[in-house]
């Protein structure tokens, strides 16, 4: 099942977000649930938030899996939110 990850960044902690991006990244890499995403930007370009949308079990593995991100154990985000979501449309390839 696929979940959305949605994640706000407190204020001012660009700082705390690029000392773990590296050990969030690995996790990411590691898990292999992540089918897509990346940071929200603020108006200056900055990263300020996520957006992910992985495969889970269920909601109780989604939290579980979030849980563990690196950047939930710092205490990145002010808030988060996770749904189920089911793709419908995909009428473009990603271009990184």
């Amino acid at each position: 099942m696929l979940f959305v990850l949605t994640a706000i960044d407190k204020d001012n902690s660009l700082d705390l977000r690029m000392s773990v991006r590296e050990q969030h990244m690995a996790f990411v890499k590691e898990t292999g649930v992540v089918r897509l995403g990346g940071p929200f930007l603020d108006a200056k370009g900055g990263m300020a938030g996520s957006l992910i949308i992985f495969e889970a079990a269920d909601m109780d593995a989604a939290k579980a899996w979030n849980a563990k991100d690196p950047y939930m154990k710092a205490g990145l985000f002010k808030s988060t939110d996770i749904r189920p979501w089911k793709m419908t449309a995909n009428f473009c390839e990603a271009k990184l």
